[in-house]
């Protein structure tokens, strides 16, 4: 639901989810924080702590992985935008023959040099499922996010 009751408040998600979506694009677009924040009514200690809470790279190095994803070409051209260190991407069919394609002593050593590799990196989003979010978080130690749920998306 999209309403919550605090006390005598009525409270609504979508209109946070709003108004925070227009902070940050101010934000992006180069507005300071201090310039934000008198436009919203709110202090710029506010704002930065909103941006220390989604903040998922400053410095960090960041691996995408995803599968079966549809639109391979456009995510992977938005990664070297938006500067991801490392993308494995595949269609459903790549991923069904990246399985196929090999013996499993080939299929398991690829799978553990993806692993190795992944592990690597400070940050890893995975798009996929919830079973596979939980997979990557018992295989590696790096911090790792998922794509945002169905509310949001790593990207713009």
């Amino acid at each position: 639901m999209d309403l919550i009751r605090i006390g005598d408040k009525l409270i609504s998600f979508s209109r946070i989810e709003t108004t925070i979506k227009e902070m940050l694009d101010l934000r992006q677009q180069g507005y300071s924080q201090a310039d934000v924040a008198k436009k919203f009514n709110t202090d710029r200690s506010f704002l930065s702590r909103l941006e220390g809470l989604g903040e998922i790279r400053k410095g960090k190095t960041i691996a995408l992985v995803g599968f079966p994803i549809k639109n391979v070409e456009d995510l992977k051209e938005v990664a070297i935008q938006e500067g991801v260190d490392y993308t494995l991407l595949m269609t459903d069919r790549e991923r069904w023959n990246f399985v196929y394609e090999k013996s499993g002593i080939e299929l398991l050593n690829e799978v553990m040099n993806i692993i190795y590799k992944v592990r690597q990196y400070d940050v890893v989003i995975i798009l996929g499922s919830d079973k596979r979010l939980r997979l990557f978080k018992a295989l590696l130690d790096n911090e790792v996010v998922s794509s945002g749920g169905p509310r949001g998306t790593i990207f713009n």
